[in-house]
């Protein structure tokens, strides 16, 4: 990655014999979505127990710890902190006791009014909170609901009537998992067939790492899937209204080979690349990418301008992610041993380095002088996202205006050759807003632009956002029976590429 937000978490749930090693295959699968810690917790049929720690899935789940937490049930978490300090107490899932029995419950997102939430109920009824995670928050008020008589699903529609925010949980009660995406499907989130019973997951890559793996598909924006057993039924939210899909998830955090919504990765991403090149085109002799994430938008751009592509930067497959690390101090020193240039590439070329995105420009101002001391006689960048220019409030670390390097002063942006200079590069292209939207094939009013427009799908306090419906349709809809649940997606038909970078069909027209 070059200098992007970091996302909050990833999470897995799993219904299956063996279902711990099943979440740590998973969990491994995502941890591009989270470095910082992991747990599992499992139900083995009387008792619900779990197992976290602060560092790598690999690291933290030993063969023996796995051995330890058996059971047919299990949900599992990896954990970057946009909201909550980087300590251990704030680690995933989180198990409460409630009147139904422990609930766990794993969270992808960021609650944006969860700071008036807590006060409210530290005021009102003197909740005492343990953590300093969002994720806590919610787990808390599902829990006071069941004390109020509702069954597990109304207790998660009353807590979803008044969470604002982003939001893809799975949520253990006992034998039964939850899946839970916020109503406007900002976080990704899919469920689909394993060998035994049904995984749930951030990203449809999981389960092509799981025995008998079928994606069935995206869960829809405010619904609620429940799997006990062999049946699986879904809740609902509200129909016909505009869904509010980070960009992001398309243009960094999800990895190339996921279905997202009903669209390739890999294809969005090249298509991506190719407008940039339309929309910024440059005189060079290679083009390069940022490996990994902007290795795709790199094909893409030299496909579309005949430019030869080529591997001139070497990455350590050893070092994490860099701005998912929580530490300015680290994330710099970690840039130096990342990406190490190829001389005999770049010597004497003219370079065309082509990344995903740029948020604070620390990354890429490091590269820019790399390749040039490795002998490069220009230096072009090109971004496969428009510039970043407000903070992010639904679940990427991106919390204030003053580190965004197109920035100045007052919600003004610095132009593009104002960037170059501070970068040190001949010049720089951002695809515009226009463009992305485009490759995205979604409608404006379909996604989440804020970090791009100052503009969200959600009210926030001091920002401007669109219009949107009141939450108190979640209350009356009625559940579809599991066996009504619409026919899977066959994944070979979402992962048929199409020529020239298209991507497959949308899920919406295969059901």
């Amino acid at each position: 990655m070059g200098d992007v937000g970091g996302e909050e978490c990833g999470v897995v749930g799993i219904t299956s014999p063996d279902a711990a090693r099943k979440a740590f295959v998973g969990l491994r699968v995502l941890q591009h979505r989270g470095q910082e810690s992991a747990g599992i917790a499992v139900f083995d049929g009387e008792n619900t127990n779990q197992f976290k720690d602060m560092g790598l899935v690999s690291v933290v789940f030993t063969p023996q710890r796995l051995a330890e937490l058996k059971g047919d049930v299990a949900i599992g978490h990896v954990r970057y902190s946009t909201t909550g300090s980087s300590v251990l107490d704030n680690a995933q899932p989180v198990i409460v006791d409630t009147a139904v029995g422990k609930m766990a419950l794993a969270h992808n997102g960021d609650i944006a009014n969860a700071s008036a939430l807590r006060a409210e109920r530290q005021e009102k009824f003197g909740w005492a909170f343990f953590t300093s995670s969002d994720s806590e928050i919610i787990v808390r008020l599902i829990a006071d609901e069941f004390s109020r008589g509702r069954d597990v699903v109304g207790a998660i529609r009353a807590a979803m009537k008044i969470l604002v925010g982003a939001y893809a949980l799975v949520i253990m009660v006992n034998e039964t998992v939850y899946a839970v995406r916020d109503p406007l499907a900002v976080r990704p989130l899919c469920y689909g067939r394993i060998k035994g019973g049904y995984a749930v997951a951030s990203e449809s890559v999981v389960l092509d790492f799981l025995e008998g793996g079928v994606f069935e598909r995206d869960l829809r924006a405010g619904e609620i899937l429940e799997i006990k057993g062999d049946q699986v039924t879904s809740h609902p939210g509200p129909s016909e209204r505009h869904t509010g899909h980070c960009m992001f998830e398309w243009v960094y955090f999800s990895r190339p080979d996921s279905v997202v919504d009903g669209q390739y990765v890999a294809s969005v991403r090249h298509r991506i690349g190719r407008i940039l090149a339309r929309e910024h085109p440059v005189s060079a002799d290679i083009v390069i990418p940022v490996p990994d994430s902007g290795r795709t938008q790199a094909v893409g751009f030299a496909d579309e301008c005949g430019i030869r592509l080529g591997e001139g930067l070497m990455k350590n497959r050893f070092v994490e992610r860099t701005f998912i690390m929580p530490d300015q101090k680290d994330r710099t020193e970690s840039v130096a041993l990342k990406l190490n240039p190829i001389p005999p590439v770049v010597e004497g070329k003219r370079v065309v380095l082509v990344d995903d995105s740029i948020v604070r420009g620390n990354t890429m101002r490091k590269l820019v002088e790399t390749l040039r001391s490795a002998g490069a006689t220009e230096v072009h960048v090109r971004v496969g996202c428009p510039k970043i220019i407000a903070p992010c409030p639904l679940g990427i670390d991106m919390k204030t205006r003053d580190q965004f390097i197109a920035v100045k002063g007052v919600r003004q942006e610095k132009t593009d050759a104002e960037i170059a200079r501070e970068l040190g590069a001949d010049s720089v292209g951002y695809i515009s807003i226009h463009g992305l939207v485009e490759a995205l094939r979604r409608g404006h009013k379909d996604l989440c632009l804020g970090c791009l427009t100052g503009v969200y799908p959600v009210k926030i306090e001091g920002e401007r956002h669109r219009a949107q419906e009141s939450l108190d349709k979640f209350f009356q809809v009625e559940p579809i029976l599991g066996d009504e649940v619409e026919p899977s997606v066959p994944r070979q038909k979402l992962y048929q590429k199409a020529a020239d970078g298209g991507s497959p069909p949308d899920a919406d027209a295969g059901r």
